[in-house]
């Protein structure tokens, strides 16, 4: 036999403790009425009375709630094997991590916008991969490609702008690194979402797009940001907010670079969206070009990411819950005196 729900078996604790309750109450009760008459006066004064038919009564109650938690726990027995099949894309999901995603022209800040955006969109994934790279000067997979969306959320929580050591912002390099994390996954399901402010500072961005392109990976770019830009602000070791300066002591704006992010995305395939206030841009991507692209690319040709024989259990909790039912009947049915036979 297997169950299901095993951690329903926990509420026979609150069934023993009603058990225990329940047989306490008959004994209060008839100690009350023996205040009022001896005991061997009470047939005469309550004709029929019946501890016994109390305590059956009580016995039928608690085998309703042992066989409800029974039924709770969903029991199961026999089986037969199913073959499952997991279909779905491979997003790897692409965050800056470098100072200037603190920049505030999008509130609470860029960096925090794009997390948030990220948490709408696992919602609305149905057995697609999703992986999550940061990149600043250096990039580094955060967290694999995997199905398992609640391990994916707790690295993306801890994402800050201190996950990746080097500073600086290297467009290639997180390209690269999206390459390389691919591995020997078909061509046709790799797709990359690229959230970033585009102020590329090192390496050759459009040449690591280029590489992209020749191994079947489509780049979609979201730029956010504003191009007017804006001071960055950063909290230091003392907790106090001050601006970011370079090492000539000017302070340091961010701006959006939209036309780095546009060439990288039409490289390779994909497409540039810029984050605005409300829609992010990502939910756009999602539903308007990765699940729903023409007959031949990816919307038609989504692999399976998994496949395997699975043990189908039978479920077997409609025997414990009629028997609790049944049980419940009987102890509406049985009186709690007995009847007298008239002569």
């Amino acid at each position: 036999m297997h169950f299901a729900e095993p951690s329903m078996f926990y509420l026979f604790w609150v069934v023993m403790f009603l058990a225990i309750f329940l047989f306490r109450m008959i004994d209060r009760r008839f100690r009350i009425l023996q205040r009022f008459a001896a005991a061997q006066l009470l047939p005469e004064i309550i004709p029929g009375l019946s501890r016994e038919r109390w305590r059956w009564k009580n016995i039928l109650l608690v085998g309703v709630f042992v066989f409800s938690v029974l039924a709770l726990a969903r029991p199961q027995w026999g089986f037969e094997w199913q073959e499952v099949k997991r279909r779905g894309l491979d997003i790897l999901m692409v965050v800056d991590t470098s100072k200037s995603m603190l920049t505030a022209d999008v509130k609470p800040n860029r960096l925090e916008r794009t997390k948030l955006a990220i948490k709408d969109l696992l919602k609305k994934l149905k057995g697609d991969r999703v992986g999550l790279i940061a990149f600043a000067g250096d990039a580094f997979m955060v967290c694999p490609l995997t199905v398992d969306y609640a391990g994916f959320m707790l690295s993306l929580n801890d994402l800050d702008v201190r996950t990746v050591g080097r500073g600086g912002t290297n467009l290639s390099r997180a390209i690269e690194e999206a390459i390389r994390d691919y591995g020997a996954t078909r061509n046709e399901y790799k797709a990359v979402i690229l959230v970033t402010d585009g102020d590329d500072l090192e390496g050759d961005a459009l040449a690591a797009a280029r590489k992209a392109k020749d191994k079947g990976i489509r780049i979609y770019s979201i730029g956010i940001g504003t191009p007017e830009g804006e001071l960055i602000q950063f909290a230091n070791e003392r907790g106090e907010t001050e601006f970011l300066k370079d090492s000539a002591g000017n302070f340091v704006k961010s701006r959006l670079n939209e036309n780095l992010l546009q060439q990288i995305a039409l490289t390779t395939g994909g497409m540039y969206v810029r984050s605005g206030g409300v829609d992010f841009g990502l939910d756009f991507i999602y539903e308007h070009e990765l699940t729903k692209l023409p007959i031949g690319s990816l919307r038609e040709e989504k692999r399976d990411i998994e496949q395997k024989m699975k043990k189908h259990y039978h479920e077997r909790f409609q025997i414990p819950l009629a028997v609790a039912v049944i049980l419940l009947l009987i102890e509406t049915c049985l009186p709690t005196r007995k009847t007298r036979s008239v002569a």
